[in-house]
């Protein structure tokens, strides 16, 4: 879809750098909100330089006094620099110096300290950061990591790609920016942290061949002692799956979410301490499982606001976190009303609201990715007769209660695929973490009325369990 709206250039990695940064410069020219994207350090500082340099030749900056930074780059007044670190003493208005801000320096003092003014403002949201703290942690702002693009929002954003990019990477840095987001991706550069074959690793690479290899590097790739067999399995897991559905949904939804919390009542200064907190990401996931359990958030984050204040509070989006959990336990309604919750093979909830198309996209992908790779572990078990499937009793002859039956085990066919369960148990060892918990109960219940379905009986006592998951008690 973005080869097809010419968002998509491939070429070799020198080419691939000038057509970024050319972009990237016609873009900032015009006065529109823009960075540069790439995957290494090292790209990302020949890049800070390069832009600098021609900024202090436009005049744009001001090299006359200068401050070096931790990376060896220099700044000075006109220059863009983001901030690396958290810093509550530092207040800019009513807001403080976080991990990820932009800015405009307006000032070198005599002592290394810079006056920093917020990124696109003409006035107002100023600060004055320590020499200490420039020398740390201070970068140049024309060009990010990947991993630092996170938060970053722009107009445009230009991203270098290439062989050794993982594909959680590439969706952070295509999300960037809300007009436009374009790929460069370098054609000629083998991927040297993996020894094994890749599927980029081709004489004859295009872009689409390389991007195609790209979205098949997760993480840290597969060994080169492991078998083809095994990478296929792991790049097809509902482990695998579910993890770049959640990726994805983060990334396309956080305007979104950022933009329900400062409508729910907070102050500002609240609302921004809540989307900028590391909890941050947790809590959006919570809000979209309310969501799924069809729950109005833009009534019900104000009333939970408003319910209890947050005085000496260290982190308000854990708060919130725990609140919206409390409050969701169960779908909106009651009786004949409730409807049921909208999961993707009875465990992940389904991303919904506002969102670009290609988004959209994306995560439809996965989702029927999902529900196929859901399916196929069900028939496998079936077909070899696997020791699970007896908890879950004989399918049923009638086909309207088969089908019914098979919904609910494919539902405990996912749980065992996404959390690796290996023994005869249906649901294997006791879950270990809260995501982990919250599936398990979801999977009980599938268990529960695929027995129930099978025997035409009441599920055993032993089988039921309480609500969907228990919490503690809430501020």
């Amino acid at each position: 879809m973005y080869a097809d709206h010419d968002r998509v250039r491939g070429g070799a990695t020198e080419e691939m750098i000038d057509a970024a940064y050319t972009a990237w410069r016609t873009d900032m020219l015009a006065g529109r909100a823009t960075v540069l994207v790439a995957d290494s350090n090292e790209s990302v500082i020949a890049l800070n330089t390069r832009a600098r340099t021609d900024l202090i030749l436009d005049g744009t900056v001001n090299a006359r006094r200068e401050v070096e930074l931790h990376d060896g780059t220099r700044a000075a007044s006109g220059d863009t620099v983001i901030t690396r670190r958290n810093d509550r003493r530092l207040r800019a208005g009513r807001s403080w110096v976080r991990n990820g801000d932009r800015w405009t320096v307006t000032n070198v003092r005599d002592d290394g300290s810079l006056t920093l003014r917020r990124a696109g403002l003409k006035w107002g949201g100023s600060v004055v950061l320590p020499a200490s703290y420039v020398a740390e942690s201070l970068d140049l702002g024309y060009a990010v990591t990947s991993y630092r693009a996170q938060g970053i929002t722009t107009d445009s954003a230009h991203v270098l790609v290439d062989q050794t990019m993982t594909r959680e990477n590439l969706y952070v840095a295509l999300t960037r920016g809300r007009e436009s987001n374009i790929a460069y991706v370098a054609t000629d550069r083998p991927d040297a942290s993996h020894e094994g074959p890749h599927p980029a690793d081709n004489a004859e690479a295009t872009a689409r061949s390389v991007l195609y290899g790209v979205l098949h590097h997760v993480g840290a790739e597969l060994s080169a002692h492991e078998t083809i067999t095994a990478e296929h399995e792991q790049w097809g897991s509902i482990a695998q799956l579910a993890a770049e559905y959640e990726t994805i949904a983060a990334a396309a939804q956080q305007d979104r979410w950022a933009s329900l919390v400062r409508a729910s009542g907070l102050t500002s200064e609240q609302a921004e301490d809540a989307i900028t907190s590391e909890s941050f990401g947790a809590f959006t996931a919570e809000l979209r499982r309310a969501e799924a359990n069809h729950h109005d958030l833009d009534i019900l984050l104000p009333r939970l606001v408003r319910a209890r204040g947050f005085t000496d509070a260290d982190d308000i989006a854990s708060i919130l976190h725990h609140r919206i959990a409390a409050a969701t336990l169960r779908p909106a309604g009651s009786g004949r009303t409730r409807k049921a919750p909208r999961l993707i093979a009875g465990l992940i909830p389904e991303a919904a609201g506002a969102m670009s198309a290609h988004m959209r996209q994306a995560l439809a992908e996965r989702r029927d990715l999902i529900v196929q790779r859901a399916n196929a572990v069900l028939d496998t078990a079936i077909a070899d007769l696997e020791p699970w499937l007896t908890g879950l009793g004989a399918a049923p002859s009638d086909s309207k209660k088969a089908a019914v039956w098979r919904n609910q085990a494919r539902t405990v066919a996912a749980y065992r695929d996404r959390y690796v369960v290996n023994d005869a148990a249906p649901l294997g060892p006791d879950p270990t973490d809260d995501v982990q918990k919250i599936d398990a109960d979801r999977a009980r219940r599938a268990l529960e009325q695929a027995r129930q379905v099978s025997t035409g009986e009441r599920v055993p006592q032993t089988y039921r369990r309480g609500p969907e998951r228990q919490l503690p008690s809430l501020r």
